[in-house]
């Protein structure tokens, strides 16, 4: 029997009572943790926990008090866009016989630590954050309870350790600048994301490599970071337009931004695209209804959401997967672009 303990500790397996000896408590103790219960110290929790990731523990059968449930957790769920993540992860799970929960926690960065102990609670089958990252103690107590998650990654770079679904943003800023380049425009700002988000960085970055390729200088006072929101791109964009020298055009890290551009044109009298031309970045459903239509870059969310399920659902059946998968972005030429007045 000794010598068994010894082969499935070489393989990474361990039972609870393997776990709970080790640790110095009970099973019941290690069921406890495994099944989220709080009355648990929290230096013996740890210690399970490590005990549990260490030998890389598995249920080998669905538990009781398992949801056939995914979780798909946002820091916020205002974004248009979030619907879109939401129908992708419901064709999967619809699928697989499963429902789909939402959770609305913490910050662009992190869930907030009141959410792990809810999800337990429910126990889902698997999760899907939309969140940059993960920090290590959220990764640790997922793994030591076997609940398999991805990261769906519109927002930043993930963890190499951490399986994820993202898009090409560098491509997107390029071809979206690109257009407005190949129209004619000379002067173009860009109003991006927020600062600390590697997205929109990586968008600006697009924006840059245009207009250097093309020979076009890059005027620091065009370039301005955002929030992603409509109230933040009309802001942004109502200083960009009442400078002396105004750009002709502006490229808007999101389509939320975009239709704020589309307003501060307005409202300062300014004809779309006659004379200003605005692309967007994501392709919601809002940006062929907006007026005029708004040329923006295809940001395939609900493919980004379904491959993150799909993911999920290989991890749960413990089959190998990619820990990164980036998806193409594509411009999509509506309405709101157009060559600069001659003027200009």
């Amino acid at each position: 029997m000794l010598l068994a303990m010894r082969d499935d500790e070489k393989m990474g397996r361990i039972t609870l009572a393997q776990v709970a000896e080790r640790a110095g408590v009970s099973i019941s103790t290690v069921s406890k943790v495994l099944n989220g219960r709080q009355d648990v110290a929290t230096p013996t929790r740890l210690k399970v926990e490590r005990l549990l990731e260490a030998h890389a523990y598995r249920r080998t059968t669905r538990s009781a008090s398992e949801a056939p449930l995914i979780e798909i957790v946002f820091h916020e769920l205002e974004s248009i866009w979030a619907m879109e993540l939401i129908r992708g992860v419901e064709n999967v799970a619809k699928a697989q016989g499963a429902g789909v929960v939402l959770t609305e926690s913490g910050t662009r960065h992190a869930p907030g630590p009141d959410w792990m102990e809810a999800m337990l609670q429910r126990r889902p089958l698997g999760v899907v954050l939309v969140f940059s990252t993960l920090p290590g103690e959220v990764k640790q107590q997922l793994r030591a309870r076997s609940i398999p998650f991805v990261i769906i990654d519109p927002a930043g770079d993930p963890d190499p350790d951490v399986p994820s679904v993202g898009s090409a943003n560098w491509n997107g800023g390029l071809a979206a600048t690109r257009h407005l380049i190949e129209c004619g425009h000379r002067r173009i700002g860009v109003i991006t994301g927020p600062e600390d988000m590697l997205c929109s960085r990586a968008r600006l970055d697009g924006y840059r490599s245009a207009m250097t390729m093309a020979g076009l200088e890059v005027d620091p006072g065009l370039i301005l970071f955002g929030d992603f929101h409509v109230e933040g791109g009309y802001d942004r964009a109502t200083e960009m337009l009442s400078r002396p020298n105004r750009p002709t055009a502006i490229f808007a890290g999101s389509d939320l931004q975009a239709l704020g551009v589309l307003e501060a044109a307005r409202v300062q009298g300014l004809r779309v695209p006659h004379d200003l031309s605005v692309v967007g970045y994501d392709d919601v459903s809002i940006a062929r209804w907006a007026s005029p239509a708004l040329t923006t870059v295809h940001q395939p969310l609900r493919q980004m959401a379904e491959e993150a399920a799909q993911m999920l659902m290989r991890l749960r059946a413990q089959e190998p997967v990619s820990t990164r998968l980036e998806l193409a972005t594509t411009l999509v030429v509506r309405k709101s672009t157009a060559p600069p007045p001659p003027e200009s």
